[in-house]
C-alpha cells in the first residue's frame, strides 16, 4: 500500500515539477483506441480520466483524443493497428492478444494468480515488465501498465449450475487463459466484445458470459438476460491494463512526455484499483435487488477448475517460449515471495 500511495504522490509533485517544461514541450497529437464502450462502469471513466489526465499534466503538449472501440478499428485489431501505425495507441488488456501468442494472457491476468499487491511487484518490479516489453516490442508497440482491477466475477449463467457436468455443452464467453481451463470442462468458449456480449446472451447465442467485477457487468444489464452469478473469479484475481503505443508515435515524444505518460499511468492503476474496490458493494446489492442469484462455487468445482488451469499451465509452457519464460519467472517470484505473505500477512 505505501508504493501505492507512493505512486500517487509522484504523479502529484511530477504534475507540478513538469508544468513549466512542459509549456515550451512540442505538442504531440495522438488517437487513442478504447477497449471498452465509455458507459462501462469503471473502464469507460478510467479511459476518459487519463486522457484528461495526460493533457492536464503535460500542459497540453501530449494531445489525446480517445475513441470508442470500433469508431477508427476494431478494438480486437488494436494491436496489428497500433503496430503497424495506423492507429496512435490503445488502452487495452493483453489477453486480447493471445491469437498472436498466448504468452501475452500472462500480463493481463492469470488463473489462480495472486492478489493485486503481489502481481505488481513481480510486473514492477520481478521481471514482468521487461518480459511484457520485450514481446510487445516484436509487434513493433512499446507498452505501459496502465490500470489494475482486483478480482472479478466468475460469470453469468442463464441456468444453475449445480455439477460439473452442467457445464459440459455450454457455449460461454470468456476471456484469457481461463478459456483454456473452460474448454476442457466441455464448455465451448469464444471472445465476444464487450458491447455485444448482452445481445449474444439475450439472443441465446451463448449461454453464459464472464466480462468483469460487479459495478461493470451491472452498466452492461446483463441482469436482464441471466439470473445466476458465480463468484469468485478464480481466472482473474487481478487483471493488468496496458497503453500501447505505435513505435513510430513513442518516438515524436520527449524524454520529459514519455516520464509523464508513464507516471499517469501509475497514477491510474492506484486510482483504478481503489475506486474499483469501492464500488463493488453497492454494485452487488443492486444487483441482487433485481432478482440476481448470487452463487459462491463450491470447493470441488474450484478444485476441478485448478486441476485443469496447472494441465494448461503445463500444455502451454510446452508449446510457447515466450510463455515458457513467463510463467518460470512469474512462479519463480512466487515462490519467494510466499516467505513474506506467509509470514507478514494476517490469513
Amino acid at each position: 500500500m505505501r508504493r501505492l500511495i507512493g505512486v500517487a504522490c509522484a504523479a502529484a509533485l511530477l504534475a507540478l515539477a513538469v508544468a513549466p517544461a512542459a509549456a515550451q514541450e512540442k505538442r504531440v497529437r495522438a488517437q487513442m483506441g478504447w477497449a471498452f464502450p465509455s458507459n462501462t462502469g469503471l473502464l469507460g471513466p478510467t479511459q476518459t480520466k487519463l486522457v484528461e489526465t495526460l493533457r492536464i499534466v503535460s500542459g497540453g503538449s501530449i494531445d489525446v483524443r480517445g475513441f470508442e472501440p470500433g469508431a477508427l478499428v476494431p478494438a480486437n485489431q488494436y494491436l496489428d493497428a497500433v503496430g503497424n501505425g495506423s492507429l496512435d495507441m490503445a488502452w487495452t488488456v493483453s489477453g486480447f492478444w493471445t491469437g498472436k501468442n498466448i504468452a501475452f494472457a500472462m500480463y493481463a491476468s492469470v488463473p489462480f494468480g495472486p492478489d493485486v499487491g503481489e502481481y505488481l511487484a513481480w510486473m514492477k518490479h520481478g521481471g514482468g515488465v521487461q518480459l511484457m516489453k520485450e514481446l510487445h516490442n516484436k509487434y513493433n508497440v512499446e507498452v505501459i501498465p496502465c490500470g489494475v482491477i482486483s478480482p472479478e466475477a466468475s460469470g453469468w449463467f442463464r441456468k444453475e449450475i449445480k455439477t460439473l457436468d452442467d457445464l459440459k455443452g455450454l457455449k460461454m464467453r470468456f476471456f484469457g487463459l481461463g478459456a483454456n481451463v473452460m474448454q476442457k470442462l466441455g464448455v465451448s468458449t469464444q471472445l465476444t466484445q464487450a458491447g455485444e456480449i448482452f445481445q449474444a446472451l439475450q439472443l441465446g447465442t451463448i449461454d453464459a458470459a464472464e466480462f468483469s467485477m460487479p459495478v461493470m457487468d451491472l452498466t452492461l444489464g446483463f441482469h436482464q438476460v441471466a439470473k445466476h452469478y458465480y463468484f469468485p473469479g478464480w481466472h482473474q484475481q487481478a487483471t493488468i491494463n496496458e497503453l500501447i503505443i505505435s513505435q513510430k508515435k513513442w518516438a515524436e515524444f520527449s524524454d520529459n512526455q514519455k516520464r509523464i505518460i508513464e507516471t499517469v499511468c501509475d497514477a491510474t492503476m492506484l486510482n483504478q484499483f481503489a475506486e474499483g474496490e469501492a464500488a463493488q458493494f453497492k454494485a452487488m446489492k443492486e444487483i441482487q435487488s433485481k432478482g440476481v442469484t448470487l452463487h459462491k462455487w463450491p470447493k470441488q468445482f474450484l478444485d476441478a477448475f485448478e486441476k485443469a488451469w496447472n494441465e494448461v499451465a503445463a500444455e502451454q509452457a510446452a508449446k510457447s517460449p515466450e510463455f515458457k519464460k513467463a510463467w518460470d519467472s512469474y512462479s519463480e517470484f512466487r515462490k519467494n515471495y510466499a516467505v513474506w505473505k506467509d509470514m507478514g500477512y494476517l490469513r
